[in-house]
């Protein structure tokens, strides 16, 4: 929707579009997948309601994307995600037999559908959890494919607590998919700290668009300035990234915050953070159970 109202603001509400580009902007520009009926629902809402009426089955199509519905899925120049954590309500694990790597790891397996799915030039912007930058094994090689496979240009280190469960430090992922015959892929990775030395942010302290301005500028610079130890925008080489294993898992700033006893929240918002993280270790556990057959009690 936040895509649609970018599209319509510089369009003059799409006014300045031909007919058949208007049309194309209402029905064809955007789809999506939800697993669950009733969220799928309030979605289709959402989006007649902001004027965008998608296809016969509307913007939102019902069906399981790591699934075979997700695999019929049009190729597209955009992707903007935030895959589900850990076991979602309805079940949903990967089922699919299109991606090289096999994972019970939703994270890593969204990861593959992505790259899978953009448009040889398209771009993708895609919220992942911290573990999917540093898991080894299977998650390594997932992130040395979409290193060969799209410029990974830009990693942006989000506060703690703003997506998934209270607790889980997430990121997101900048990457466009380049030519099949296309020489390199990633060559550098730029990587922007915005949660060392951060607020806490909650209700009392909303996050705003206003904390992203040093990112935005820094972003969109040319050319782009590594801003040094002491900065929160720094380049590294994708040399000096295989040499540390091809993890994307990269801090420099010393987090005076996380260190100040004075700041720290009340003991029941540390025990809903303990909580958080341990219910997503138990939904990680319990699909890996699932995938090898095995029952959870």
């Amino acid at each position: 929707i936040a895509a649609d109202a970018h599209i319509k603001a510089r369009t003059d509400d799409l006014y300045d579009l031909t007919e058949a580009q208007r049309s194309f902007q209402r029905n064809k520009a955007f789809i999506g997948m939800e697993l669950v009926p009733g969220t799928r629902r309030l979605a289709l809402m959402n989006c007649l309601l902001h004027g965008m009426e998608g296809d016969a089955e509307g913007v939102v199509h019902l069906g399981n994307t790591l699934g075979g519905a997700g695999a019929d899925l049009p190729k597209s120049d955009v992707i903007l995600s935030n895959p589900p954590f850990g076991t979602a309500r309805g079940g949903g694990g990967p089922t699919r037999d299109d991606f090289t790597f096999s994972t019970s790891n939703k994270q890593l397996a969204f990861v593959q559908h992505i790259v899978r799915h953009l448009r040889d030039g398209g771009r993708a912007a895609v919220v992942l959890p911290d573990n999917v930058l540093f898991e080894s094994g299977v998650g390594t090689e997932i992130r040395r494919d979409l290193m060969d496979k799209c410029n990974l240009h830009t990693v942006l280190r989000l506060p703690t607590g703003i997506f998934y469960a209270q607790g889980v430090k997430t990121n997101v992922l900048f990457f466009d998919k380049v030519g099949q015959h296309a020489e390199g892929g990633t060559q550098e990775v730029w990587v922007y700290d915005l949660r060392a030395n951060m607020p806490r942010f909650g209700k009392r302290t909303p996050l705003t668009r206003a904390h992203f301005a040093d990112f935005e500028a820094a972003f969109n610079a040319s050319p782009r300035i590594d801003q040094g130890e002491q900065g929160r925008f720094r380049r590294f080489s994708r040399d000096w990234i295989r040499e540390r294993g091809d993890s994307l898992d990269i801090a420099w700033l010393k987090d005076d915050s996380a260190e100040d006893a004075a700041d720290l929240p009340e003991p029941a918002e540390l025990a809903r953070e303990a909580m958080g993280e341990l219910e997503a270790a138990l939904a990680e556990l319990r699909a890996l159970m699932a995938e090898l057959g095995e029952g959870v009690e």
